[in-house]
């Protein structure tokens, strides 16, 4: 035990005095802006040593207490390093706790840390990011929330890391009063499947809005991801959807992912051309213009407004900045004056007293779907008494629940009217209102035309029953390589299915439909025929003829802005697509990258792909 912790504490010092330590980087991305903004530095170790790793890197430095040397070690290099590669913008440097409060006692934060790069923070701007310290702090609070002002009041604004988890809690947020408040990857992780996940990021968004604080979102591994937390109010974001960190850190963001926030941005400016255009707030119409009351107003003022409009049943509250704080109800309001003496002592009291301080708050973009779902995973009060609508976090309308239900109700009439009986997707109708809002709204998609081969002798040998149950099977596949957020898919009639991506993976969703398509189909039938790849049927002249077994084949086209003019257009090229795609053997994917519209010009150096799954 003693040789290894003697070995231990040999490689630190070695690492510290050859300062072999190797800088990563990753982008942190401005979500409205689709472009880097800042860098998280981050360390790794010799990569021939057991301590490459960071955690075991700096636990084998606590242990040998010298983690205070290890740490100044690791900005020194990050700093050097990002002044060598020329990166612009701000470079996160993560510091522990306790290490910031000793540098900040002794008054070395700026002495022994920043001096010798004084450049790097003039030029770009050092952001200290607290990450967990020890769980038996050497210090108080107050302490640490004294060393983060004096930061601040050096030029070195401070970021507090995983929040949500270890010991970056809500307390600490109050206490510290953060420039900038990273969201743990926890709750970002398949945030569009889980609503407490976003109800919980809602929240923090709020808070951030009051605490004038920055959000930075960890994480974000898939565009749904991103998606949603963008529109959520989170201003910044990094994780493996934009760049794996690197020694070598890109220094723009590529073109589709750039593409794809440049796209939902465009949504957030002009909702009634957004791809859900028909089913957003504004373009149905659910909003209503109602003049809000500030926390200055009084009980007195807000009686009055009740009681001079009796159609008035919800009031929202403003700050004088028009970020929403709550939310006013004839009930609570009037039933608390109808107490003796309640209305003589707190009519000139502010107005915030009866307030509800959590209500319902939703994204003027935000979808009669997706607040739907919000609806059904909230209180029963928030459907009674409203909602407030907002523009970027600001006022910006109120809407009823009533009238969302009605809207809701309709829609689900409209759906069950046109969904097809069998699978219960959209049938023809909603499938070509759909592709015409994508072409309306300029939006670049793919189109995959899907259809199943040598069904019709399937559905004669094994029965219609057998038959509908592999078109069931077929939807629920197709279903599942859809991202629900982004990704229509609709049944056209009998085998023929339709999906408009626009996940930026659309390619490789479609091989994995492919894959999952060619696995289960065997069941559908006997061991026998499987295992000869097929089976006999007998022709109109009485001959044997052999069919394979059903497989899968998707035409796709992709769809740039301003081609195609109506979902006739975008129909038959499909449909040529998927004839190419029948063509070959098994299960195949065929994508046309022509742009073959009526008199639009072909670029050859764009060709199709054949493809067939093995």
């Amino acid at each position: 035990m003693w040789m290894l912790e003697s070995h231990s504490h040999d490689q630190i010092n070695a690492i510290l005095q050859r300062r072999q330590l190797t800088a990563l980087f990753q982008p942190i991305i401005s979500l409205s802006e689709g472009v880097i903004v800042a860098y998280e530095g981050l360390i790794r170790g010799p990569s021939d040593s057991l301590l490459h790793a960071p955690n075991t890197l700096f636990k084998v430095a606590q242990e040998c207490e010298l983690r205070l040397d290890l740490e100044l070690l690791c900005h020194s290099v990050l700093m050097q390093s990002f002044l060598d590669l020329g990166l612009k913008g701000r470079l996160f440097l993560n510091i522990s706790p306790d290490v910031l409060v000793h540098l900040t006692r002794s008054r070395q934060v700026h002495t022994k840390v920043f001096v010798p790069y004084e450049l790097c923070a003039k030029r770009q701007g050092i952001v200290l990011e607290l990450t967990e310290g020890d769980r038996f702090l050497p210090y108080t609070s107050e302490e640490l929330a004294q060393a983060v002002r004096l930061c601040a009041s050096e030029g070195f604004p401070v970021a507090i890391d995983d929040l949500g988890e270890g010991f970056s809690s809500l307390r600490l947020w109050s206490e510290l009063r953060p420039a900038y408040v990273k969201i743990d990857r926890h709750f970002v992780q398949n945030i569009e499947h889980d609503p407490v996940k976003t109800q919980f990021v809602r929240s923090i968004v709020e808070i951030a809005q009051s605490a004038q604080c920055t959000l930075i979102a960890e994480g974000i591994e898939s565009e749904s991801e991103m998606r949603l937390i963008k529109k959520l109010g989170v201003q910044m974001g990094q994780g493996y959807y934009f760049s794996r960190p690197h020694t070598q850190p890109i220094s723009a963001l590529p073109e589709s992912k750039e593409r794809a926030l440049r796209r939902l941005s465009e949504e957030g400016t002009t909702p009634n051309e957004s791809v859900w255009g028909r089913d957003t707030l504004v373009a149905r119409q659910l909003i209503l213009p109602l003049e809000p009351v500030t926390t200055a107003h009084t009980n007195e003022e807000v009686f009055l407004k009740f009681k001079l409009d009796p159609q008035l049943d919800s009031i929202p509250v403003v700050r004088s900045d028009h970020v929403p704080v709550g939310l006013i109800t004839r009930s609570s309001l009037i039933g608390s004056f109808a107490q003796p003496y309640r209305h003589e002592l707190y009519g000139k009291k502010s107005c915030t007293l009866h307030m509800d301080s959590r209500p319902m708050l939703v994204d003027k973009t935000s979808t009669v779907q997706e607040i739907s779902r919000m609806l059904g995973n909230a209180e029963r009060r928030h459907l009674v008494q409203g909602f407030i609508v907002t523009d970027n976090g600001r006022y910006f309308g109120f809407a009823h629940g009533h009238d969302l239900l009605r809207v809701i109700t309709e829609m689900q009439i409209q759906a069950a009217k046109y969904a097809n009986p069998l699978t219960q997707l959209p049938g023809n109708v909603p499938i070509h209102e759909h592709l015409d809002g994508l072409l309306r709204s300029k939006t670049p998609f793919c189109a995959c035309y899907c259809d199943l081969d040598h069904f019709k002798p399937y559905n004669d040998v094994y029965g219609f029953s057998a038959g509908d149950s592999v078109i069931q099977m077929t939807a629920n596949i197709l279903a599942e390589a859809c991202d629900r957020d982004l990704d229509f898919l609709g049944h056209i009639g009998g085998d023929d299915f339709i999906i408009l991506f626009q996940s930026a993976d659309w390619e490789s969703r479609c091989h994995h439909a492919l894959q999952a398509f060619e696995v289960a189909i065997q069941s559908n039938f006997t061991p026998e025929d499987v295992k000869r790849g097929g089976y006999y049927t007998e022709n109109r002249r009485f001959e044997k003829e052999f069919h394979p077994l059903t497989s899968l084949s998707i035409g796709a086209i992709l769809v740039p802005p301003g081609l195609f003019s109506s979902y006739m257009e975008v129909s038959r090229v499909a449909s040529g697509a998927k004839k190419q795609a029948k063509q070959i053997a098994g299960n195949s994917l065929f994508v046309n990258r022509r742009l073959d519209a009526p008199g639009a010009p072909v670029p050859l150096h764009l060709p199709e792909i054949n493809c067939r799954v093995q």
